[in-house]
């Protein structure tokens, strides 16, 4: 009965089964489509937060920059209320038609369930159809301070409701990893996939915030490999400290984790989250040279 009646209330939102790859409806409410050639199994990626930082910018910073870049492939950091509404949707959609930009990504704000997970989960599930509106079908979010908001335990909780509507809508959730965070250690995530079996909840690899917690990226890479959905490219300026770098000033073999992972037969998109921005003076520049940096990959 209950499983009857979690099925009967996805279609009714409009949650249905959407595949793995793009979704093709012949109406204004469909998902975004863009022609394109042959996709390739690794593509880069860019992150909205890399051109907006953290503010509420609409990512209008973001499109006034990426268009000029040659990247294609957009994640988007929906943080902000305005930016999930059906108009704000809506909005996305249709700048990316204007720039023929691909949207890959949603990036929903942390967990955080505390004693009650059913905002967290109805949060992740409007998340994961904004996903399917855009015409993507991947959605990242990471948790909270290290021992808040119920730690651990609650993001499982959640993720718990989230794999079977996930595994319906052909979606993937990616649970990203930060420094000083509840999900932050090689043990986090032993616990995490111990309790969540499901191939559609894997892992976002972000290594420089591995590099920030003191996590050694190849222990990582050898423990998870199977379960690293998607790579999230930064540098950070030492072990131990998260302190975002421009690319090549930082100590975070992104190479070397990227070669390590093609090795295993990686799949996904490489991301580049140059994230707050370094240096507005030069920050077009640093993403062509990371763009051309990281190109080689592509395959």
């Amino acid at each position: 009965m209950l499983e009857s009646s979690r099925r009967d209330f996805l279609k009714t939102a409009g949650l249905g089964v959407t595949g793995l790859g793009m979704v093709d409806v012949p109406d204004l409410n469909a998902p975004l489509t863009l022609s394109e050639s042959k996709p390739k199994k690794v593509e880069l990626a860019i992150a909205t937060i890399t051109c907006d930082g953290f503010g509420d910018m609409n990512f209008e910073p973001a499109f006034a920059m990426i268009p000029r870049l040659p990247y294609k492939n957009v994640e988007f950091n929906c943080w902000y209320a305005r930016n999930l509404t059906p108009a704000g949707i809506q909005s996305i959609k249709a700048r990316c038609q204007q720039h023929r930009l691909k949207p890959i990504c949603v990036q929903g704000s942390s967990f955080g369930a505390s004693g009650n997970i059913i905002k967290d989960v109805t949060h992740k599930l409007w998340n994961m159809e904004a996903a399917r509106k855009l015409g993507c079908n991947r959605v990242k979010f990471t948790g909270t301070g290290r021992g808040s908001e119920g730690g651990l335990d609650a993001i499982i909780k959640v993720l718990k409701e989230l794999a079977p509507a996930a595994e319906e809508m052909g979606m993937l959730i990616l649970v990203e990893n930060h420094a000083n965070n509840n999900l932050e250690t090689i043990e986090d995530y032993d616990r995490l996939f111990s309790a969540i079996a499901s191939p559609n909840v894997g892992m976002c690899m972000d290594n420089a915030h591995f590099d920030g917690a003191n996590v050694d990226l190849y222990e990582v890479v050898e423990r998870f490999h199977s379960r690293i959905l998607h790579i999230d490219l930064k540098d950070t300026e030492r072990k131990g400290i998260h302190k975002v770098v421009r690319y090549g000033e930082g100590v975070t073999d992104n190479a070397g984790v990227v070669e390590r992972m093609l090795a295993y037969g990686y799949t996904g998109y490489l991301l580049i989250e140059m994230a707050p921005p370094q240096n507005q003076q030069t920050l077009e520049e640093d993403l062509r040279k990371a763009y051309h940096l990281f190109q080689k990959y592509e395959r």
